[in-house]
């Protein structure tokens, strides 16, 4: 039996020919799931924020409301981390290519794209300043433009899952392929 719920984009693949009202094409959709080294960093984050809620909570009730105060706005900082964590990655839409990092957000126009392509590079393990011998998607602007690598098979989302990063790459560069504008 098919789950088409749980497809990379949530949207039903399998049933594109069907109008529902609450799929947006204009949208932006990451073509994969997050890895496990992402869900569960951001597990972690929210279970540590569940105890300062706590923590706020007794805070509150011993009477000390500008600790409660700090507390608490120290436990939605956390959940906002956790939340950004989950939320960074590359998304696709028709209008372009969206890389999402824990502070910067960029947006490309497929216009401004002249190549998507992986290549073997020294890449960074988890994100941390170790490089190691991987793959990585790399965007090239048009007239030379240096853009930042898109996804590397080290990444929190696909650290150990080659097949995955393959199929991510894949789709992204089909994306590139199917919006980009060709220049006149």
């Amino acid at each position: 039996m098919p789950l088409p719920f749980l497809t990379a984009d949530g949207v039903f693949d399998a049933h594109e020919d069907e109008a529902l009202p609450h799929v947006d094409p204009e949208r932006w959709r990451r073509p994969y799931r997050p890895g496990p080294w992402r869900v569960a960093g951001a597990a972690l984050l929210l279970l540590l924020s569940a105890f300062m809620l706590l923590a706020t909570v007794i805070i509150a009730f011993a009477g000390t409301w500008a600790g409660a105060l700090v507390a608490a706005a120290a436990s939605l900082a956390v959940i906002g981390s956790a939340l950004r964590i989950l939320r960074a990655g590359v998304w696709v839409s028709p209008g372009g290519l969206r890389h999402v990092g824990f502070f910067t957000t960029r947006s490309i126009a497929w216009s401004e794209v002249e190549a998507v392509r992986k290549v073997q590079q020294p890449v960074r393990w988890l994100g941390l300043p170790r490089t190691v011998q991987g793959q990585a998607l790399t965007v090239a602007g048009r007239g030379g433009a240096e853009l930042p690598v898109l996804l590397t098979d080290h990444s929190a989302d696909f650290l150990s899952r080659a097949e995955a990063f393959d199929r991510a790459a894949d789709l992204v560069e089909a994306w590139a392929e199917e919006y980009r504008a060709v220049p006149a």
